[in-house]
C-alpha cells in the first residue's frame, strides 16, 4: 500500500449554505437540493468559484440503512437562503488533509488518515470533519475526487 500523503491545513472561517439528506443514501439528496436551488440563483458561476463540503450528520447508525448528510457550498455576505437551504458561519480549524479519487475508496481513505494521525504529533479534533468535493457534477462513482479534513490539535 502506497504512503498515505498529509498535509495540515488551517481552514478559515467561511459562510456555507447547507442543505440536508437523510436515507439511504442521503449525499444524493443534500447535492441536488444544495446545487438546484444554487442554479436558480446563478451561484454556481460567480468569482471566486464555491468550494464544496460534505459530512454525515447524523452518522449511520448499526442495523439502519438510514443516515444523514449535509453539504455546504460557500457563498457570498449577500446570500439568503431558502427552500429548505440555510445559512451558517462555520469557524474553520487545523485539519490533516488528504486526496481520495473516487467514492468507493473514500471509507478506506478515511480509515488510513485516522491511522496516520494516531502516528502523527496530532490527536483528532472536536470540530467537524470535512469532505471537500471538487466534482461536483461527476456521474460516474470513480470520477468523484475529495479532500478529507481530519480535524486535528497539537
Amino acid at each position: 500500500m502506497e504512503e498515505l500523503s498529509v498535509r495540515i491545513v488551517q481552514l478559515v472561517p467561511m459562510r456555507v449554505a447547507s442543505a440536508y439528506g437523510f436515507g439511504p443514501s442521503p449525499e444524493l439528496v443534500a447535492w441536488a437540493n444544495l446545487l438546484e436551488w444554487a442554479k436558480a440563483g446563478g451561484l454556481l458561476d460567480v468569482e471566486p468559484a464555491p468550494r464544496f463540503f460534505g459530512f454525515n450528520n447524523p452518522d449511520p447508525t448499526p442495523g439502519s440503512p438510514n443516515y444523514g448528510y449535509e453539504q455546504w457550498m460557500t457563498v457570498g455576505a449577500d446570500v439568503a437562503g431558502s427552500g429548505g437551504v440555510t445559512i451558517k458561519e462555520f469557524i474553520g480549524g487545523l485539519y490533516a488533509v488528504t486526496r481520495c479519487d473516487g467514492i468507493q475508496t473514500i471509507t478506506d481513505t478515511w480509515h488510513r488518515l485516522a491511522t496516520w494521525c494516531e502516528g502523527s504529533p496530532y490527536v483528532i479534533g472536536q470540530h467537524q470533519y470535512l469532505e471537500e468535493c471538487f466534482t461536483p457534477d461527476a456521474v460516474r462513482l470513480e470520477d468523484y475526487v475529495f479532500d478529507l479534513y481530519l480535524p486535528i490539535a497539537g
